[in-house]
Protein backbone atom coordinates (compact mmCIF):
# COMPACT_ATOMS: atom_id res chain seq x y z
CA UNK A 1 0.00 0.00 0.00
CA UNK A 2 0.95 3.71 -0.96
CA UNK A 3 0.55 6.78 1.90
CA UNK A 4 -0.62 9.70 -0.60
CA UNK A 5 -0.69 11.73 2.51
CA UNK A 6 0.35 11.18 6.22
CA UNK A 7 -1.20 8.66 8.21
CA UNK A 8 -3.34 11.29 10.44
CA UNK A 9 -5.92 9.20 11.95
CA UNK A 10 -2.82 6.99 13.35
CA UNK A 11 -0.71 10.32 14.57
CA UNK A 12 -3.39 11.41 16.69
CA UNK A 13 -2.98 9.05 18.70
CA UNK A 14 0.06 9.97 19.93
CA UNK A 15 1.18 12.26 23.06
CA UNK A 16 4.23 13.69 20.72
CA UNK A 17 3.54 16.97 18.44
CA UNK A 18 4.42 15.55 15.12
CA UNK A 19 5.06 17.90 12.32
CA UNK A 20 6.03 18.40 8.62
CA UNK A 21 7.83 21.40 7.47
CA UNK A 22 9.10 22.47 4.08
CA UNK A 23 12.65 23.94 3.47
CA UNK A 24 11.54 27.07 5.25
CA UNK A 25 10.16 25.81 8.00
CA UNK A 26 6.75 26.26 7.53
CA UNK A 27 4.08 23.72 8.66
CA UNK A 28 2.65 22.00 5.84
CA UNK A 29 1.03 18.89 8.72
CA UNK A 30 0.56 19.17 12.15
CA UNK A 31 -1.16 16.57 14.59
CA UNK A 32 -3.78 16.52 16.80
CA UNK A 33 -1.17 16.65 19.80
CA UNK A 34 -0.41 20.19 19.07
CA UNK A 35 -3.60 21.06 21.13
CA UNK A 36 -2.44 19.41 23.96
CA UNK A 37 1.28 20.55 24.53
CA UNK A 38 0.72 23.89 22.79
CA UNK A 39 -2.85 25.08 22.97
CA UNK A 40 -2.98 25.89 19.34
CA UNK A 41 -5.47 24.36 16.96
CA UNK A 42 -3.85 22.33 14.21
CA UNK A 43 -5.16 24.23 11.62
CA UNK A 44 -3.87 27.54 13.21
CA UNK A 45 -0.11 26.13 13.01
CA UNK A 46 -0.57 25.02 8.98
CA UNK A 47 0.90 27.56 7.09
CA UNK A 48 3.04 29.55 9.36
CA UNK A 49 6.80 29.27 9.90
CA UNK A 50 7.97 27.08 13.28
CA UNK A 51 10.46 29.54 13.85
CA UNK A 52 8.33 32.20 14.87
CA UNK A 53 7.18 30.10 17.89
CA UNK A 54 10.49 29.65 18.86
CA UNK A 55 11.78 31.52 21.87
CA UNK A 56 13.99 34.37 20.88
CA UNK A 57 16.99 33.12 23.03
CA UNK A 58 17.05 29.70 20.92
CA UNK A 59 16.04 30.08 17.92
CA UNK A 60 19.63 30.99 16.30
CA UNK A 61 20.29 26.89 17.51
CA UNK A 62 17.29 25.65 16.07
CA UNK A 63 17.83 27.20 12.97
CA UNK A 64 20.87 26.50 12.65
CA UNK A 65 20.29 22.83 13.42
CA UNK A 66 17.40 22.32 10.78
CA UNK A 67 19.43 23.56 8.53
CA UNK A 68 22.88 21.74 9.08
CA UNK A 69 20.31 18.92 8.94
CA UNK A 70 17.94 19.18 5.78
CA UNK A 71 21.30 20.08 3.77
CA UNK A 72 23.43 17.57 5.22
CA UNK A 73 24.72 15.10 2.38
CA UNK A 74 24.25 12.07 4.56
CA UNK A 75 21.86 10.79 6.51
CA UNK A 76 21.45 12.85 9.85
CA UNK A 77 19.38 13.00 12.20
CA UNK A 78 19.23 15.46 14.88
CA UNK A 79 17.76 16.36 18.67
CA UNK A 80 17.24 19.68 19.82
CA UNK A 81 15.65 21.74 22.85
CA UNK A 82 14.14 24.56 22.89
CA UNK A 83 11.04 26.73 24.53
CA UNK A 84 8.25 27.02 21.90
CA UNK A 85 5.41 29.87 22.18
CA UNK A 86 1.78 28.85 23.80
CA UNK A 87 -1.42 30.09 22.33
CA UNK A 88 -1.35 31.64 25.57
CA UNK A 89 2.21 33.39 25.35
CA UNK A 90 3.80 30.96 27.43
CA UNK A 91 6.52 28.84 26.77
CA UNK A 92 7.17 24.69 27.10
CA UNK A 93 10.36 23.26 26.80
CA UNK A 94 10.29 20.58 23.83
CA UNK A 95 12.47 17.77 22.93
CA UNK A 96 12.47 17.42 18.74
CA UNK A 97 13.98 15.30 16.32
CA UNK A 98 14.37 15.83 13.04
CA UNK A 99 16.19 14.40 9.68
CA UNK A 100 16.68 15.32 6.27
CA UNK A 101 14.69 11.54 5.18
CA UNK A 102 12.10 13.04 2.69
CA UNK A 103 9.61 10.74 0.19
CA UNK A 104 7.82 12.01 -2.78
CA UNK A 105 4.83 10.42 -0.24
CA UNK A 106 5.59 12.93 2.48
CA UNK A 107 6.01 16.60 1.78
CA UNK A 108 8.61 18.17 3.93
CA UNK A 109 10.48 17.20 6.70
CA UNK A 110 9.13 15.08 9.89
CA UNK A 111 10.35 16.47 13.18
CA UNK A 112 8.45 14.77 16.41
CA UNK A 113 8.42 16.96 19.37
CA UNK A 114 7.73 15.87 23.10
CA UNK A 115 7.04 18.23 25.98
CA UNK A 116 9.72 18.11 28.42
CA UNK A 117 8.83 20.99 30.81
CA UNK A 118 9.02 18.86 34.17
CA UNK A 119 12.00 17.15 32.94
CA UNK A 120 13.81 20.67 32.76
CA UNK A 121 12.10 22.16 35.72
CA UNK A 122 13.99 19.25 37.96
CA UNK A 123 16.56 19.49 36.00
CA UNK A 124 16.82 23.38 36.72
CA UNK A 125 15.95 22.69 40.47
CA UNK A 126 18.77 19.94 40.96
CA UNK A 127 21.25 22.45 39.37
CA UNK A 128 20.16 25.23 41.59
CA UNK A 129 20.26 22.93 44.66
CA UNK A 130 23.85 21.78 43.33
CA UNK A 131 25.14 25.43 43.09
CA UNK A 132 24.29 26.27 46.42
CA UNK A 133 25.11 22.92 47.96
CA UNK A 134 28.75 23.59 46.11
CA UNK A 135 28.49 27.61 47.63
CA UNK A 136 27.52 26.32 51.11
CA UNK A 137 30.52 23.21 51.19
CA UNK A 138 33.10 26.00 49.93
CA UNK A 139 31.87 28.36 52.43
CA UNK A 140 31.46 26.23 55.64
CA UNK A 141 34.69 25.67 57.89
CA UNK A 142 33.64 21.66 58.58
CA UNK A 143 35.02 19.15 55.97
CA UNK A 144 31.90 17.82 53.83
CA UNK A 145 32.77 14.21 52.64
CA UNK A 146 31.43 11.14 50.24
CA UNK A 147 33.15 8.05 49.47
CA UNK A 148 32.27 4.63 47.52
CA UNK A 149 30.99 1.77 49.67
CA UNK A 150 34.83 0.63 49.65
CA UNK A 151 36.51 3.82 50.50
CA UNK A 152 38.46 3.72 47.16
CA UNK A 153 37.04 6.22 45.28
CA UNK A 154 36.51 10.16 46.90
CA UNK A 155 33.09 11.00 45.22
CA UNK A 156 33.31 14.25 47.13
CA UNK A 157 35.29 16.36 49.39
CA UNK A 158 35.34 20.15 49.82
CA UNK A 159 38.30 22.36 50.55
CA UNK A 160 38.02 22.81 54.02
CA UNK A 161 39.38 18.99 54.09
CA UNK A 162 43.14 20.83 53.16
CA UNK A 163 43.39 23.26 56.51
CA UNK A 164 41.80 20.71 58.74
CA UNK A 165 43.70 17.48 58.07
CA UNK A 166 47.06 19.00 56.41
CA UNK A 167 46.54 16.66 53.28
CA UNK A 168 46.38 18.22 49.83
CA UNK A 169 42.46 17.62 47.94
CA UNK A 170 44.93 16.20 44.92
CA UNK A 171 46.38 13.31 47.15
CA UNK A 172 43.46 12.47 48.76
CA UNK A 173 42.03 12.27 45.17
CA UNK A 174 44.53 10.32 43.74
CA UNK A 175 44.91 7.98 46.86
CA UNK A 176 41.79 7.84 49.49
CA UNK A 177 43.85 5.55 51.20
CA UNK A 178 46.05 8.44 52.32
CA UNK A 179 43.95 9.67 54.25
CA UNK A 180 44.66 7.63 57.23
CA UNK A 181 48.32 9.45 56.95
CA UNK A 182 46.39 12.78 58.71
CA UNK A 183 45.23 10.53 61.00
CA UNK A 184 47.26 10.21 64.90
CA UNK A 185 48.86 7.00 64.64
CA UNK A 186 46.99 6.00 68.15
CA UNK A 187 43.93 6.91 66.78
CA UNK A 188 44.34 4.74 63.01
CA UNK A 189 43.01 1.55 64.58
CA UNK A 190 39.88 2.83 66.08
CA UNK A 191 39.21 5.25 62.42
CA UNK A 192 39.76 2.00 61.00
CA UNK A 193 37.08 0.12 62.89
CA UNK A 194 34.94 3.33 62.35
CA UNK A 195 35.50 2.99 58.25
CA UNK A 196 34.60 -0.89 58.62
CA UNK A 197 31.08 -0.42 60.60
CA UNK A 198 30.39 2.43 57.97
CA UNK A 199 31.01 -0.19 55.07
CA UNK A 200 28.69 -2.56 56.97
CA UNK A 201 25.86 -0.26 57.11
CA UNK A 202 26.43 1.13 61.04
CA UNK A 203 26.71 4.64 61.15
CA UNK A 204 29.65 6.21 62.93
CA UNK A 205 29.80 9.09 65.68
CA UNK A 206 33.54 9.88 66.82
CA UNK A 207 36.43 12.28 68.38
CA UNK A 208 39.83 11.28 67.01
CA UNK A 209 43.21 13.56 66.39
CA UNK A 210 44.41 14.80 62.97
CA UNK A 211 46.86 17.04 61.09
CA UNK A 212 50.83 15.79 61.01
CA UNK A 213 51.79 19.33 59.80
CA UNK A 214 50.62 20.42 63.20
CA UNK A 215 51.86 17.31 65.51
CA UNK A 216 48.17 16.15 65.69
CA UNK A 217 47.01 18.70 67.68
CA UNK A 218 43.79 19.45 66.17
CA UNK A 219 40.71 16.94 67.31
CA UNK A 220 37.75 16.67 65.22
CA UNK A 221 34.43 15.47 65.71
CA UNK A 222 32.81 12.80 62.94
CA UNK A 223 29.56 11.94 61.96
CA UNK A 224 28.91 9.41 59.04
CA UNK A 225 26.23 7.92 57.52
CA UNK A 226 25.90 5.05 55.41
CA UNK A 227 23.87 4.90 52.21
CA UNK A 228 21.88 1.88 51.84
CA UNK A 229 19.80 0.46 48.39
CA UNK A 230 18.29 -2.73 48.64
CA UNK A 231 20.70 -3.51 51.90
CA UNK A 232 23.88 -3.01 50.34
CA UNK A 233 25.71 0.33 51.03
CA UNK A 234 26.48 2.02 48.18
CA UNK A 235 28.85 5.19 49.60
CA UNK A 236 29.04 6.77 52.60
CA UNK A 237 28.52 10.64 53.44
CA UNK A 238 29.91 12.71 56.87
CA UNK A 239 30.90 15.62 57.63
CA UNK A 240 34.11 16.81 60.09
CA UNK A 241 34.27 19.25 62.59
CA UNK A 242 37.34 21.12 63.96
CA UNK A 243 36.97 20.54 67.68
CA UNK A 244 40.27 21.63 68.92
CA UNK A 245 38.99 24.82 71.20
CA UNK A 246 36.42 22.39 72.80
CA UNK A 247 38.89 19.95 73.44
CA UNK A 248 41.22 22.70 75.32
CA UNK A 249 38.72 23.77 77.05
CA UNK A 250 37.73 20.59 78.33
CA UNK A 251 41.79 19.70 79.90
CA UNK A 252 41.38 23.38 80.56
CA UNK A 253 38.39 22.60 83.07
CA UNK A 254 39.96 19.31 84.19
CA UNK A 255 43.03 20.94 85.64
CA UNK A 256 40.70 23.52 87.41
CA UNK A 257 38.74 21.45 88.49
CA UNK A 258 41.90 19.24 90.33
CA UNK A 259 43.40 22.04 91.47
CA UNK A 260 40.53 23.69 93.27
CA UNK A 261 38.95 20.60 94.69
CA UNK A 262 42.85 19.52 95.88
CA UNK A 263 43.03 22.84 97.31
CA UNK A 264 39.98 23.92 98.61
CA UNK A 265 39.21 20.76 100.26
CA UNK A 266 42.82 20.47 102.16
CA UNK A 267 42.01 24.34 103.19
CA UNK A 268 38.65 23.87 104.02
CA UNK A 269 39.47 21.02 106.23
CA UNK A 270 42.17 22.98 107.98
CA UNK A 271 39.84 26.02 108.77
CA UNK A 272 37.22 22.98 110.14
CA UNK A 273 40.06 21.61 112.40
CA UNK A 274 40.88 24.91 113.30
CA UNK A 275 37.23 26.08 114.61
CA UNK A 276 37.07 22.83 116.52
CA UNK A 277 40.52 23.41 118.38
CA UNK A 278 39.14 26.87 119.43
CA UNK A 279 35.88 25.60 120.49
CA UNK A 280 37.46 23.47 122.73
CA UNK A 281 40.40 25.82 124.28
CA UNK A 282 37.55 29.01 124.18
CA UNK A 283 33.59 26.96 124.62
CA UNK A 284 32.30 30.45 124.84
CA UNK A 285 33.08 30.77 121.34
CA UNK A 286 31.09 28.02 120.08
CA UNK A 287 28.67 29.72 118.35
CA UNK A 288 31.10 31.61 116.22
CA UNK A 289 32.70 28.11 115.38
CA UNK A 290 29.76 26.63 114.64
CA UNK A 291 29.30 29.33 111.93
CA UNK A 292 32.54 28.68 110.22
CA UNK A 293 32.05 24.85 110.26
CA UNK A 294 28.94 25.54 108.83
CA UNK A 295 30.37 27.26 105.92
CA UNK A 296 33.37 25.11 105.39
CA UNK A 297 30.85 21.93 105.16
CA UNK A 298 28.74 24.00 102.65
CA UNK A 299 31.68 25.01 100.60
CA UNK A 300 33.29 21.73 100.73
CA UNK A 301 29.59 20.51 99.58
CA UNK A 302 29.65 22.98 96.72
CA UNK A 303 33.70 21.48 95.62
CA UNK A 304 31.53 18.09 95.05
CA UNK A 305 28.67 20.06 93.02
CA UNK A 306 31.46 21.52 90.87
CA UNK A 307 33.20 17.98 90.27
CA UNK A 308 30.00 16.81 88.99
CA UNK A 309 29.35 19.95 86.62
CA UNK A 310 32.90 19.64 85.46
CA UNK A 311 32.40 15.90 84.74
CA UNK A 312 29.08 16.19 83.11
CA UNK A 313 30.50 19.55 80.87
CA UNK A 314 33.49 17.46 79.74
CA UNK A 315 32.11 13.93 79.34
CA UNK A 316 30.53 11.94 76.77
CA UNK A 317 27.44 14.49 75.50
CA UNK A 318 25.77 11.19 73.77
CA UNK A 319 21.79 10.40 74.39
CA UNK A 320 21.16 7.34 74.98
CA UNK A 321 18.21 4.90 75.46
CA UNK A 322 17.24 4.31 79.44
CA UNK A 323 14.43 4.04 81.41
CA UNK A 324 14.12 6.86 83.78
CA UNK A 325 11.91 5.37 86.13
CA UNK A 326 14.99 3.21 87.02
CA UNK A 327 16.82 6.06 87.65
CA UNK A 328 14.18 8.31 89.58
CA UNK A 329 14.22 5.17 91.81
CA UNK A 330 17.87 5.25 92.14
CA UNK A 331 17.96 8.90 93.13
CA UNK A 332 15.45 7.90 95.53
CA UNK A 333 17.37 5.46 97.32
CA UNK A 334 20.37 8.04 97.44
CA UNK A 335 18.42 10.86 98.58
CA UNK A 336 16.59 8.19 101.63
CA UNK A 337 20.53 7.34 102.67
CA UNK A 338 20.98 10.83 102.72
CA UNK A 339 18.18 12.40 104.50
CA UNK A 340 16.18 9.82 105.83
CA UNK A 341 13.92 11.86 107.98
CA UNK A 342 12.33 13.25 104.70
CA UNK A 343 9.08 12.48 103.69
CA UNK A 344 8.89 11.44 99.45
CA UNK A 345 5.82 10.91 98.19
CA UNK A 346 6.02 9.10 94.63
CA UNK A 347 3.40 8.79 91.90
CA UNK A 348 5.55 6.74 89.21
CA UNK A 349 4.76 4.82 85.73
CA UNK A 350 6.08 1.16 85.77
CA UNK A 351 8.57 2.20 82.69
CA UNK A 352 9.18 5.41 81.41
CA UNK A 353 12.18 5.82 78.23
CA UNK A 354 13.75 8.42 77.39
CA UNK A 355 16.57 9.42 74.89
CA UNK A 356 18.78 11.22 77.49
CA UNK A 357 21.97 11.84 79.23
CA UNK A 358 22.49 9.59 82.12
CA UNK A 359 23.18 12.62 84.53
CA UNK A 360 19.27 13.03 84.55
CA UNK A 361 19.58 10.63 87.58
CA UNK A 362 21.79 13.24 89.55
CA UNK A 363 19.73 16.63 88.35
CA UNK A 364 16.66 14.15 89.74
CA UNK A 365 19.09 13.82 92.70
CA UNK A 366 19.44 17.32 93.49
CA UNK A 367 15.81 18.95 92.80
CA UNK A 368 14.60 16.50 95.72
CA UNK A 369 17.80 17.14 97.90
CA UNK A 370 16.93 21.20 97.40
CA UNK A 371 13.14 20.81 98.11
CA UNK A 372 13.90 18.67 100.98
CA UNK A 373 15.70 21.22 102.53
CA UNK A 374 14.21 24.26 102.01
CA UNK A 375 10.49 22.65 102.43
CA UNK A 376 8.51 24.14 106.04
CA UNK A 377 6.93 20.90 106.79
CA UNK A 378 7.51 18.84 109.44
CA UNK A 379 8.66 16.43 108.90
CA UNK A 380 9.67 17.55 105.48
CA UNK A 381 7.74 16.44 102.77
CA UNK A 382 8.08 16.57 99.06
CA UNK A 383 6.20 15.32 96.33
CA UNK A 384 7.73 13.30 93.05
CA UNK A 385 6.02 12.54 90.27
CA UNK A 386 6.05 11.11 86.65
CA UNK A 387 4.30 10.68 83.49
CA UNK A 388 4.41 9.97 80.12
CA UNK A 389 2.83 11.33 76.52
CA UNK A 390 3.94 10.25 73.18
CA UNK A 391 7.18 12.67 72.95
CA UNK A 392 8.31 13.64 76.51
CA UNK A 393 8.09 12.24 79.69
CA UNK A 394 7.20 14.95 82.33
CA UNK A 395 9.27 14.56 86.10
CA UNK A 396 7.82 17.03 88.58
CA UNK A 397 9.26 17.66 91.87
CA UNK A 398 6.84 20.18 94.34
CA UNK A 399 7.37 21.31 98.04
CA UNK A 400 5.76 23.40 100.33
CA UNK A 401 8.86 25.78 100.76
CA UNK A 402 9.07 29.18 100.33
CA UNK A 403 8.86 30.69 96.64
CA UNK A 404 12.25 30.19 94.77
CA UNK A 405 13.99 33.14 94.52
CA UNK A 406 13.12 34.86 90.44
CA UNK A 407 17.03 34.79 90.19
CA UNK A 408 17.31 30.85 90.87
CA UNK A 409 13.99 30.08 88.88
CA UNK A 410 16.00 31.76 85.57
CA UNK A 411 18.94 29.36 85.72
CA UNK A 412 16.54 26.78 85.52
CA UNK A 413 15.20 28.41 83.35
CA UNK A 414 18.08 28.95 81.12
CA UNK A 415 17.76 32.68 81.31
CA UNK A 416 19.72 33.71 83.62
CA UNK A 417 23.10 35.74 83.02
CA UNK A 418 25.47 35.63 86.01
CA UNK A 419 27.03 39.15 86.81
CA UNK A 420 29.28 40.31 89.92
CA UNK A 421 26.47 41.81 91.30
CA UNK A 422 23.61 39.67 90.59
CA UNK A 423 24.87 35.87 90.92
CA UNK A 424 22.81 32.66 91.96
CA UNK A 425 23.53 31.43 95.26
CA UNK A 426 25.19 27.34 94.11
CA UNK A 427 26.21 25.12 91.56
CA UNK A 428 23.21 22.87 92.34
CA UNK A 429 20.66 24.30 89.85
CA UNK A 430 22.96 24.86 86.83
CA UNK A 431 23.42 21.11 87.61
CA UNK A 432 20.34 20.39 86.58
CA UNK A 433 19.63 23.25 83.57
CA UNK A 434 22.69 21.59 82.29
CA UNK A 435 21.73 17.72 82.24
CA UNK A 436 18.43 19.02 81.08
CA UNK A 437 19.50 20.83 78.28
CA UNK A 438 21.71 18.42 76.76
CA UNK A 439 19.32 16.10 76.93
CA UNK A 440 17.39 18.53 74.86
CA UNK A 441 14.80 18.85 77.44
CA UNK A 442 13.53 21.95 79.07
CA UNK A 443 12.53 23.09 82.46
CA UNK A 444 9.28 24.87 83.80
CA UNK A 445 9.32 26.68 86.87
CA UNK A 446 6.38 27.37 88.99
CA UNK A 447 5.74 29.49 92.13
CA UNK A 448 3.80 30.04 95.25
CA UNK A 449 3.46 31.73 98.57
CA UNK A 450 0.58 29.78 99.06
CA UNK A 451 1.70 26.68 97.47
CA UNK A 452 5.11 26.05 97.55
CA UNK A 453 7.11 25.37 94.20
CA UNK A 454 6.50 22.93 91.32
CA UNK A 455 9.54 22.33 89.41
CA UNK A 456 8.98 20.02 86.21
CA UNK A 457 11.63 18.21 83.70
CA UNK A 458 10.44 17.74 80.40
CA UNK A 459 12.85 14.87 78.44
CA UNK A 460 12.15 13.93 75.26
CA UNK A 461 11.22 9.98 74.40
CA UNK A 462 13.15 7.94 71.62
CA UNK A 463 11.95 8.75 67.82
CA UNK A 464 9.79 5.59 67.06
Amino acid sequence: MTLTSPPGVLLDYTRDKVVLLDAEGDYTYVNAAAKHILGFDPTELVGTNAFEYVHSEDIRHVRTAFEQTITADSFTETAVRYRHRTDDGAYVWLASRMSNVTDQAIDGYVVSSRDISDRVAAERERWEITERFHELASATDDVLWMFDQGWMEVLFVNPAFEDVYGLSLETLRDDPQKFLDAVHPDDVPAVRSGMARLSAGTPVDMEYRVNPNEDYRRWVWVQAQPIVRDGETVRIVGFTRDISDRRRRERQLVVMDNLLRHNLRNDLNIISGTAELIEEEVPEASDRTAVIRRTSEALLASVEKERDVIELLTGDPSRERFDLTAAIERSLDTVHEELPAATIETSLPETATVFALRELQIAITELLENAIRHTESDPPTVELSARTTEDIVEVACADGGPPIPEIEAAVLRGDHRMTRVYHSSGLGFWLVYWAVELSDGHITVERSPAEGNRITLSIPRPQR
